[in-house]
C-alpha cells in the first residue's frame, strides 16, 4: 500500500496541469473586471465622494450568482482604499458575507462581527442587543469619518432576521455626531427590497445597479483570460472553454460555474494521469458540482431550514405514492409543527416558514408556485427539485443533523 499511495504522491507532484490554480477559485481577484466597466464606472462614481469625506449613497447590487457583483465591489474598494492612501485621505470601508453561518443568524452576530473588524470586541452571546448597538456607535464616532459597511448577500440575513436590522442601521446616523455610515447591499434577489417594510425602503434612499447575467462569448472571454494564467501551455484541449461557457450560460449566465467547471475538470484530469484536460472531464465536472452544491447547501443549514425541508421531502414521498396529491404550504406548516414537537424546538409562525420556503426556493432545492385558491386566498404549490439520486443523502443528513 505504501508503495502504490508513493506513486500517486510522485504523480500529483511531477504531473501537474496547474501553473497557478488560485486564478480559477473565488477568492482570486483580477487585475482587471472584464465585461463589467459600466457597473464598476457606476459604484466609482456612488462612492467617490468619499475621496472628499462626504458620505454616498446608500446602494444596492442585484443581479444572479457569479454575475460579478462582488467581485466588482471589491474592485472599486481596492482602488478607492489605493487613492484615499495617495491623497491622505482617512476612508473605512468594511465587507461582510451575510451567508456565514456563524455570522447572519441574528442581528447581534452581524454587529459583534462588524465590530471585531473594527478593532473592538464583544462577547460571542450575552449582552443585550442595544449594548451591542451602543459599541458599535461608539467605535464609529471615535473620529470623524465615513464608513461604508457592505453586506454581501444581504437577503440572506434579512430572510433569518427581519428587515429592521437595515431600519436600525440606516437611523444610526442620527446617533452619530462625527461619524456617518452609508450601506451597500448585494443581493441575488431582484425582488429583495420590494418585500421589505415601505418604511425601511424610504428610509433607506438608496440607489440600485443590477448585474445582467454573462452571455456565452463573454464567459468564453472570462475564462480564455483565466485559462492562460491557471494551466500550463497545451495543457487545456480545443473545445473545453466553449463547453464549459455553454454550460455556465445555461445556468443564469454564471461565471463562477464557469470557473468551477474548469479547475474540477483539470483536477479530474489530473487525478487520471491525463496530459491535458479533456472535453468529457466537463461532463464529470458538472455532475460533481451538482451534487456538491446541493449537499453543501443541505449540510449547512440551520435547524429551522432542516426541518422545514424535511417536513416538504417527507411530504413528496406521501404525493408520489398517492399519485395525485399535492404539496401546499399549510400541508408543510402542519407536518413542521409535529416535527418541531419531536425535536423540541421552537414552532416559528407560518408566516416565517413561508419565507423558510421560499428561501429554500430560492437555492434551487424545490419549486414553489405561487397559486390562487379563489376565496380562500393564495397559496404556494410546492414540488422537491432535489434529484432522485440524492434524495436519500440529503434526508440522511436532515434525519441526522435533527435527530429524528
Amino acid at each position: 500500500m505504501g508503495v502504490e499511495l508513493d506513486s500517486i504522491f510522485e504523480s500529483a507532484v511531477n504531473n501537474t496541469l496547474f501553473k497557478n490554480k488560485g486564478v480559477l477559485q473565488t477568492k482570486y481577484m483580477p487585475e482587471s473586471v472584464h465585461h463589467r466597466e459600466e457597473q464598476i464606472k457606476q459604484i466609482a462614481g456612488i462612492l467617490s465622494s468619499l475621496l472628499r469625506s462626504e458620505r454616498p449613497s446608500n446602494l444596492f447590487l442585484y443581479g444572479k450568482t457569479g454575475t460579478g457583483k462582488t467581485l466588482s465591489v471589491q474592485y472599486v474598494k481596492t482602488e478607492l482604499e489605493k487613492k484615499a492612501e495617495e491623497l491622505g485621505v482617512d476612508i473605512r470601508i468594511e465587507y461582510l458575507n451575510c451567508k456565514m453561518r456563524k455570522i447572519a443568524d441574528t442581528e447581534y452576530r452581524i454587529l459583534a462581527a462588524l465590530i471585531h473588524q473594527l478593532g473592538g470586541s464583544v462577547p460571542a452571546t450575552g449582552l443585550p442587543t442595544d449594548k451591542v448597538y451602543s459599541k458599535f456607535i461608539e467605535l464609529i464616532d471615535a473620529k470623524k469619518q465615513v464608513v461604508v459597511l457592505i453586506f454581501d448577500e444581504i437577503d440572506q440575513a434579512i430572510a433569518k432576521m427581519s428587515d429592521g436590522f437595515l431600519y436600525n442601521l440606516t437611523r444610526l446616523n442620527s446617533e452619530l455626531s462625527k461619524a456617518q455610515i452609508s450601506l451597500i447591499g448585494i443581493s441575488n434577489d431582484v425582488t429583495f427590497l420590494e418585500n421589505i417594510d415601505p418604511r425601511v425602503r424610504s428610509s433607506l434612499g438608496e440607489e440600485e445597479i443590477v448585474f445582467p447575467p454573462y452571455n456565452a462569448l463573454q464567459l468564453q472571454d472570462i475564462l480564455n483570460q483565466r485559462s492562460k494564467m491557471a494551466f500550463k501551455e497545451n495543457a487545456v484541449n480545443e473545445g473545453v472553454i466553449s463547453k464549459c461557457a455553454a454550460f455556465a450560460a445555461r445556468e443564469h449566465g454564471d461565471a463562477r460555474r464557469a470557473l468551477d467547471l474548469l479547475r474540477i475538470a483539470g483536477e479530474l484530469s489530473e487525478r487520471e494521469g491525463k496530459k491535458s484536460v479533456e472535453l468529457e472531464y466537463i461532463d464529470q465536472a458538472n455532475r460533481k458540482i451538482e451534487k456538491d452544491k446541493i449537499l453543501d447547501v443541505v449540510e449547512k443549514g440551520p435547524k429551522q431550514f432542516h426541518l422545514v425541508l424535511y417536513s416538504i421531502s417527507k411530504l413528496s414521498r406521501v404525493s408520489k405514492e398517492k399519485k395525485e396529491l399535492k404539496i401546499f404550504t399549510g400541508d408543510v406548516y402542519n407536518l413542521y409543527q409535529e416535527f418541531c414537537r419531536k425535536t423540541k424546538t421552537e414552532i416559528l409562525t407560518q408566516r416565517r416558514v413561508s419565507d423558510i420556503i421560499a428561501e429554500i426556493d430560492m437555492l434551487g432545492l424545490i419549486n414553489a408556485q405561487v397559486i390562487s385558491k379563489g376565496r380562500h386566498g393564495r397559496t404556494k404549490e410546492i414540488t422537491l427539485s432535489i434529484p432522485p439520486n440524492l434524495i436519500e443523502k440529503v434526508d440522511a443528513i436532515l434525519v441526522e443533523s435533527l435527530g429524528l
